[in-house]
């Protein structure tokens, strides 16, 4: 207990920063997935293909080589930001292209019929997306959505690498002070442990509320 006690700073300020990462990125995440989402279903052939070589890109991508790519090679084209920022880009366009495959996968669920009939009463198609379409997909998606951010979450941990300030860095500081490193670990699996359940919790809370009866 007294690793916890004696660092309990440490760990607020990782458990913060892992927190924060969560949450922009997550954000981030949702938007370009239901943009990319948007664009895979869209009647325009170019925006498909957008949607389709973001998605087969960044599902096909490591993760790690994101992160080298957007932290280091950004300023090299002369686009300076706090670390922090470039970290919530990388997991938030990594995830995006899962998001959106969940979103489509959910409006693949939606009989034909009903963009049909919408067309049919002089509806475009960002007005059948929104109204109609997604919000009956929404129901459907709600797992693995929350599962794809329930990664995100741990996903973050990588951002320590680059100088970020998250959770699983605090091992670091704590190891150089002489601390057992097997009790570090045992507090940051717990707070990992408190993020993702948090997460796991609100979306339980959605699935019972709007999800599909099965």
């Amino acid at each position: 207990m007294y690793v916890l006690t004696d660092n309990f700073s440490t760990y607020v300020e990782g458990f913060v920063g892992t927190v924060e990462l969560t949450v922009y990125a997550s954000l981030l995440a949702l938007v370009l997935g239901f943009l990319m989402a948007s664009f895979r279903v869209a009647p325009v052939g170019s925006f498909r293909v957008f949607g389709a070589v973001w998605v087969a890109v960044l599902r096909n991508t490591p993760l790690t080589l994101l992160f080298f790519a957007v932290l280091l090679g950004l300023p090299r084209f002369g686009l300076v930001l706090p670390f922090k920022v470039f970290a919530i880009l990388a997991l938030g366009c990594y995830t995006s292209a899962f998001i959106c495959e969940a979103l489509r996968s959910g409006i693949n669920t939606v009989p034909k019929g009903q963009g049909e009939a919408a067309r049919s009463l002089g509806m475009s198609f960002g007005q059948t997306l929104n109204s109609v379409v997604l919000p009956q997909a929404f129901r459907s998606v709600i797992p693995p959505v929350g599962s794809t951010l329930i990664a995100l979450a741990k996903n973050s941990a990588i951002a320590g690498a680059f100088s970020v300030t998250e959770l699983l860095g605090t091992y670091k500081t704590l190891n150089e002070l002489g601390y057992s490193i097997i009790w570090t670990f045992v507090w940051i699996a717990l707070g990992y442990l408190i993020i993702t359940l948090t997460i796991s919790a609100i979306f339980n809370y959605m699935e019972k509320r709007w999800g599909v009866a099965r």
